[in-house]
């Protein structure tokens, strides 16, 4: 242990490492704002743990982490959020060697807790119709809240995707936009009759309204600016709530229903996955288990209803025989 606080200069505390360790990661690693919050938040949370217990950040072992994973979980934190945590802490420590703040990777070996399946929620596509349909059409921000809702699920973007759009990225004719998502990684994203004339109608009777300067953003609010994603998340709750939908309706629903859709209509999992933007098939594959369940759902129900109709024959025998 000697030998390693040895290594490390005495003014390069394990918050400086930190600090060092986000300006890499948003500079290089080209992680969002949002992103980097999380990290500070996760990372500083266990440096500080490491300072109410004594002991020294950048001399711990897999047993002090195990320890501080035991209160999380004793403190009510849910596995996905203790496994992301584990994740993001271990990242850091990696950091740490490489920059030989440490003679190893003091986290080495450490388990990811197992993180519980859960699937998605998707809507039925009725009540993803009724949505559509809720923006009234004779304001300006009626005709843009439209044009959201069929591009977020149209296309499937991501919230801060869909923000993040500009007029100059849309080609209205071949049905298509790039996009930056996650990673600052670029796609193109296509969408279809009914979010493209959503988009013109909005361009054309709508957005000159709402436009007060040369803002390049697609979506504008009420003062000409940039929406932000707050903004939408309440747009779509407001609008869910004029459509009778009792669910909890939230961006990343639509999402959810536009891949489960398209796999429930014979769509190829691996053009869902482009579509969407996932790196990887795995991720994506949760959509087929959702899909898989929703067809389980129909074929019970049509087996009851054909049980239910064979049945029924007997029963008016035998009420026709009380009756007399």
């Amino acid at each position: 242990m000697l030998a390693i606080m040895a290594s490390v200069p005495a003014h390069k505390t394990a918050e400086a490492f930190l600090d060092a360790y986000l300006r890499e990661l948003a500079g290089i690693g080209n992680r969002s704002a949002y992103t980097i919050r999380n990290y500070r938040h996760d990372i500083g949370h266990f440096l500080a743990y490491c300072r109410e217990t004594k002991r020294e950040p950048l001399a711990v072992n897999r047993q002090v982490f195990r320890e501080y994973l035991g209160g999380l979980r004793e403190g009510g934190m849910v596995a996905a959020s203790i496994t992301r945590r584990t994740s993001t802490v271990h990242g850091f420590y990696r950091y740490l060697h490489q920059q030989e703040a440490t003679e190893r990777d003091l986290l080495y070996g450490i388990a990811l807790p197992k993180r519980p399946k859960r699937l998605p929620k998707v809507l039925d596509p009725a009540l993803v119709s009724a949505l559509l349909a809720a923006p009234p059409l004779d304001t300006p921000q009626g005709l843009r809240d439209r044009a959201m809702l069929e591009l977020l699920y149209g296309a499937g973007l991501r919230i801060s995707e869909l923000v993040a759009l500009d007029t100059a990225s849309l080609d209205l004719d071949e049905g298509r936009t790039l996009v930056r998502g996650k990673g600052a990684k670029e796609r193109v994203v296509l969408f279809g009759e009914p979010a493209a004339q959503a988009i013109e109608a909005y361009l054309r009777d709508g957005r000159g309204a709402l436009a007060t300067g040369a803002e390049p953003a697609l979506f504008l609010n009420r003062f000409g600016n940039r929406l932000t994603a707050r903004s939408v998340q309440t747009m779509i709750k407001h609008h869910a709530t004029a459509a009778g939908i009792a669910e909890d309706v939230h961006p990343h629903l639509l999402r959810h229903s536009f891949a489960t859709h398209l796999l429930d209509g014979g769509a190829d999992l691996r053009i869902v996955q482009d579509l969407l933007g996932h790196s990887s098939a795995n991720t994506t594959q949760i959509y087929t288990h959702v899909s898989q369940a929703r067809q389980a759902e129909v074929t019970l129900a049509a087996w009851e209803q054909v049980a239910e109709q064979a049945l029924e024959g007997p029963r008016r025998k035998q009420r026709r025989r009380d009756a007399s």
